[in-house]
Order: C-alpha cells, then sequence, then structure tokens
C-alpha cells in the first residue's frame, strides 16, 4: 500500500515532506504526547538505536499533535537526536489510522493510536505495528527493517 504523502513541521519548524525522502527507508511512528513516561521511552530507544538505524538508510519520524515548540522542549530536556513532527491538525494522524476511539478505566475518548509504519524506499508501508506497547518495539522494528532489507 502506497504510504499517504505528507508535509508536517519538525520541531524546528522546519516543513519536512514524505516525498523528499524518497529512496530511503522511514520508521514513521505515531505517539500520544511528548515528556510523558511511554512516549519518554519510545523516543530515548528510537535515539539509542538511530546509528543502528542510520546504518540501514533509514530515517526515523516521531508524530504527535504536540506544538513543534513542545517537541523542540522535548528534545532538549530528553537528549532526543530524533525528529519529531507536529500534526496539530491531526490530518496525517487520520490518513494513517493512529487516531480513533481509544478506552481508559471504561470511559471512551479520541487519541493518539499508538502506531509505527515501515516505508520502503519506493513509498510503499511495508510494515505497521497498532497499539504498540513501548517495551521492546524498537527490537521489534529492527528485526523486521533488517527482514525486509535481506530481500531487497
Amino acid at each position: 500500500m502506497k504510504a499517504y504523502e505528507f508535509c508536517l513541521p519538525n520541531q524546528d519548524e522546519t516543513e519536512i515532506c514524505l516525498r523528499d525522502l524518497n529512496g530511503k527507508w522511514i520508521i514513521l511512528y505515531f505517539y500520544p504526547k511528548d515528556n510523558t513516561p511511554g512516549c519518554t521511552t519510545e523516543a530515548c530507544d528510537f535515539t539509542e538505536n538511530l546509528e543502528w538505524f542510520e546504518d540501514l538508510d533509514a530515517i526515523i519520524l516521531g508524530v504527535s499533535p504536540d506544538s513543534p515548540k513542545k517537541h523542540r522542549n522535548f528534545i532538549e530536556k530528553k537528549n532526543l537526536k530524533i525528529t519529531l513532527l507536529s500534526d496539530e491538525s491531526r490530518e496525517v494522524l487520520k490518513a494513517y489510522n493512529a487516531w480513533g476511539l481509544k478506552k481508559m478505566y471504561g470511559r471512551e475518548y479520541e487519541g493518539v493510536i499508538r502506531s509505527t509504519f515501515i516505508i520502503s524506499p519506493e513509498g510503499e508501508i511495508v510494515a505497521e505495528w497498532k497499539n504498540v506497547r513501548v517495551k521492546g518495539h524498537v527490537e521489534k522494528v529492527k528485526e523486521k527493517l533488517r527482514e525486509l532489507q535481506s530481500k531487497k
């Protein structure tokens, strides 16, 4: 399936467009909120493994509804080395089905469904995870990327 085309501002308010990244592997992950425990763990895990992903010509993009300013604060506070994109309109979250009904303590509400996608250099979604459990997730993404690249 073709990846949904988008342009979103990063933590420095620079517009990042999917089409500009053609030819690279993209790890696109959606998370609920900066500076919360699960999201911090996930961002730190991706940062710790960044060189490994870069060696395989992969870019990591984290997306949440937070503003570029909040992203910048999160990056500085946690010393992150990944790119965070701001989807305040939630348009991209919805396009990737990463926004929807969630349940907590029996209450239903709309929010970010923690999801990760691997997009091939040709712009195809070649792997996806929904309702991600943070612990051990980056390892699963690494395994899948290694497997996909060995088929190329």
